[in-house]
């Protein structure tokens, strides 16, 4: 319970706002020291019951101290912001595997010297320049390199139920990112540092490089070298699609199962072994040799593997039943967990972020209720059937509330996975390692292609997944009592029951605004934009975001896990304002990821973004309108009689949302031509807009004065990327807009903006305000 309790006190300090003044921390330090001196000389064992409360507090206090002051030491390493977007001459190692990109590369550098106070580790890209050039050279791990580098502080993007880029460098040290600088003076100082993490790392990049020539293009080698060396870059976004819609991911990272799987091997081999000869079998039990050898093997396993926090867990797990064998003591499951809780959170307090953290501690305490109190446990495949249907169903909750989705098919689907991959795939892709045959590795390559035909048909199935909004956490509570009640040992009085609590939880829809009513929520996508619109009954997306490189958009890496995070599964209106890359660049992704009633597009008849699987496209046309729910759209520029723009900024789609309780002006990314003629054209009385997302992200060239007044907004949203390259938002507009009576927002500082349109009124909420963590902007 007291391991519990601390683990409590960690997930209390990750869920902080700010953390505690240092001089807190100290005194909390000294007083829980004392306390626990206190209650050491009293014995904790034999003590009086009195004293359990305050045993339970000094745990839950200790955790959240330990997370504290580990926070305080990483967060104390930071980049100056007057060194953010300057050139910085720095020499370093190459610290883990790059990862190849298109036309580029990313990688860790350990920093050993620099003309700038720079944290310990960055995270650099290095892309072929504009216009073309050079590509960057093929990194190793171990290299030393001298480069000029341009870093930034930890950023992320900040939207509802998204992904917390911050948390996850801080839970890395990452420190500081950026990329690297076309310089002459970028050159490599050295091939390889001896330093025993580096070799390693240099070995697994070596293992890496022998699987990918071999293979060639073969088109499953990614998933051979995941499981050999932990790399999952190489596994392509289609083939993690199929994973997470059979719910089988967890099998090609290098999870506990791997780690566990090659413990079992090594050690019955070594138990196998020993036993047939008396000499050292009369020296150390063969038990105890066996348990040695299968420890010693996994951690080889696991730091081969990158030793990510899956792999510690596993390893930590495996050490304290090691120490209990050779110390021949019998542990319970339990206490082994909970041990490996202890551990892993005090090697990384940052762990409770990582939803895998959750998922895997949920499957081993599954296993444990599950075998516990059944006076006759099932053997063989029906063991093996039982587990995977209770595993399954037990972790329903906690998929729905870290990905508001699970795989309807994972029982079917692991059912030949599992084995496969545990009995064969990783046993010949570990051979492949250590005896370089390619023969070997191309049989193992076709193995997997049989299992991935049989996942990829699973996938297609129509009901393969179950999608849904988060739920709350009552719901979440609720159902996970229902799942425990259900997995209770079979004549349990009204186990079926339990059912009737996880329906509400698979029911539940968020709630939407009432008739007459809207809520529009500008998404933080960085130098781009996009707003999603809802009715009563209707949504509507205006504008998809920039395309962030070849392989990755706002479309799939913000747009859709919102959309899929708030419950909606059809968009009934597509509008794409014009064509610029940061305000179209994620229409594929979306048009690909969620079903959509119609467009209408400020693009050009015959753009490529429109030919798409018979989706009903419109022009965007000045005059247009419709109601939704009591709730009118209105498309106000462009008209049928402009003149040609020269720019196609000009040509943006301009809506306007108008309900009881206030209005929304959409702008694009009008200049200040196309703003005298919106004044001219439709007065004040018509432009008038409650809320408005400013032209063109604030740029110089738009929001004069003549439109400033017209709009009249009481709030006014700046959707700008963080340090952009274009300095928006101006001063001067910015100034504008406030000396106007607005209130201000920007999504760089502060996330994706809420606005409720209401009867009585307007509420408007940052995502950045609203879930604030003591990391961000640190």
């Amino acid at each position: 319970m007291s391991i519990i309790l601390f683990a409590l006190g960690v997930w209390a300090c990750q869920s902080l706002p700010t953390l505690p003044p240092v001089a807190w921390l100290a005194a909390a330090t000294c007083l829980l020291g004392a306390a626990g001196a206190a209650a050491s000389l009293r014995g904790r064992g034999d003590g009086p019951r009195r004293w359990r409360p305050a045993l339970a507090l000094m745990a839950l206090a200790s955790g959240f101290v330990w997370a504290a002051w580990r926070a305080e030491w990483r967060l104390a390493e930071e980049l100056p912001m007057q060194w953010e977007r300057r050139d910085i001459v720095v020499t370093g190692v190459v610290a883990d595997l790059p990862q190849v990109l298109t036309g580029g590369v990313r990688f860790v550098l350990r920093v050993d010297d620099a003309q700038a106070p720079v944290p310990r580790h960055i995270l650099l890209s290095w892309y072929q320049p504009r216009g073309g050039g050079a590509l960057p050279p093929p990194l190793r791990p171990g290299e030393r390199w001298r480069l000029t580098v341009r870093l930034k502080r930890p950023h992320g993007l900040a939207n509802p139920d998204g992904f917390d880029y911050e948390a996850w460098l801080l839970e890395r040290g990452l420190r500081a990112t950026g990329y690297v600088r076309p310089a002459a003076d970028n050159r490599r100082l050295a091939a390889l540092v001896p330093e025993p993490m580096l070799l390693l790392h240099r070995l697994r990049d070596d293992i890496r490089l022998r699987f990918a020539t071999r293979l060639a293009d073969a088109p499953y080698a990614g998933i051979l070298i995941a499981l050999a060396v932990g790399d999952q870059r190489a596994i392509s976004r289609a083939q993690w699609e199929v994973f997470r819609r059979t719910g089988v991911a967890h099998l090609v990272s290098i999870s506990g199962l791997h780690v566990s799987l090659v413990a079992l091997m090594a050690g019955g081999l070594a138990g196998w072994a020993w036993r047939r000869v008396p000499a050292l079998a009369l020296r150390l039990p063969a038990r105890k040799a066996a348990a040695l050898a299968g420890f010693a093997c996994a951690a080889g396993y696991a730091l081969l593997a990158g030793l990510g926090i899956p792999a510690q867990r596993a390893l930590i797990m495996l050490g304290v039943v090691v120490f209990a064998l050779l110390r021949g003591r019998e542990v319970r499951g339990s206490r082994v967990m909970a041990l490996a809780l202890l551990g892993v959170l005090v090697a990384d307090p940052w762990a409770v972020l990582a939803p895998g953290f959750w998922l895997s501690f949920a499957a081993v305490a599954i296993i444990l209720y599950v075998l516990s109190g059944r006076l006759a446990p099932a053997a063989g495949w029906r063991a093996a059937a039982r587990m995977q249907l209770a595993i399954t169903v037990a972790t329903i909750p906690a998929l729905l509330v870290l990905f508001n989705a699970f795989s309807l098919i994972a029982p079917l689907a692991n059912a030949l996975a599992i084995p496969l991959v545990s009995f064969v795939l990783t046993p010949l892709t570990l051979l492949a390692i250590v005896v370089p045959l390619t023969p070997l590795l191309q049989l193992t390559h076709w193995l997997s292609g049989l299992m991935m035909r049989w996942l990829e048909w699973l996938a297609e199935l129509p009901l393969a997944m179950w999608q849904q909004a988060v739920p709350s956490a009552a719901l979440a509570v609720a159902g996970m009592a229902g799942v425990a009640w259900l997995l209770l040992p079979r004549g349990t009085p009204a186990r079926g029951a339990g059912v009737l609590a996880v329906l509400p939880m698979l029911l539940w829809s968020p709630p939407r605004p009432a008739p007459g009513e809207f809520v529009a929520t500008v998404l933080d996508v960085g130098q781009g934009l996009a707003v999603h619109v809802q009715t009563a009954t209707r949504d509507l997306v205006y504008d998809t975001g920039p395309a962030y490189g070849p392989d990755s958009d706002a479309g799939a890496r913000v747009l859709l896990p919102y959309l899929a995070a708030a419950g909606v599964q059809r968009l009934d209106r597509l509008v794409i304002s014009h064509d610029d890359q940061d305000h179209s660049g994620g229409t594929t992704s979306l048009l690909d990821g969620i079903d959509v009633t119609e467009v209408v597009s400020g693009l050009a008849p015959g753009h490529p973004l429109l030919a798409h699987r018979g989706v009903a496209v419109r022009p965007c046309a000045a005059g247009t309108r419709w109601q939704w729910d009591g709730v009118d759209f209105e498309i106000l520029h462009p008209a049928a009689d402009d003149p040609p723009y020269p720019h196609d900024n000009d040509t943006s789609c301009v809506l306007r949302v108008a309900a009881p309780g206030g209005a929304l002006l959409l702008a694009g990314d009008i200049g200040a031509d196309v703003e005298r003629r919106l004044v001219a054209r439709h007065g004040a009385a018509h432009l008038a807009s409650s809320v408005v997302v400013v032209p063109h992200h604030g740029s110089r060239s738009s929001s004069t004065p003549a439109l400033v007044q017209a709009v009249g907004a009481e709030t006014a949203v700046f959707a700008v990327g963080h340090l952009n390259s274009f300095r928006h938002p101006h001063p001067a507009v910015w100034s504008r807009w406030a000396a106007a009576g607005a209130r201000n927002w920007r999504t760089d500082s502060q996330g994706a903006i809420r606005v409720a349109v209401r009867g009585g009124g307007r509420d408007v909420s940052a995502e950045r305000i609203r879930r604030a963590r003591y990391w961000h902007g640190r």
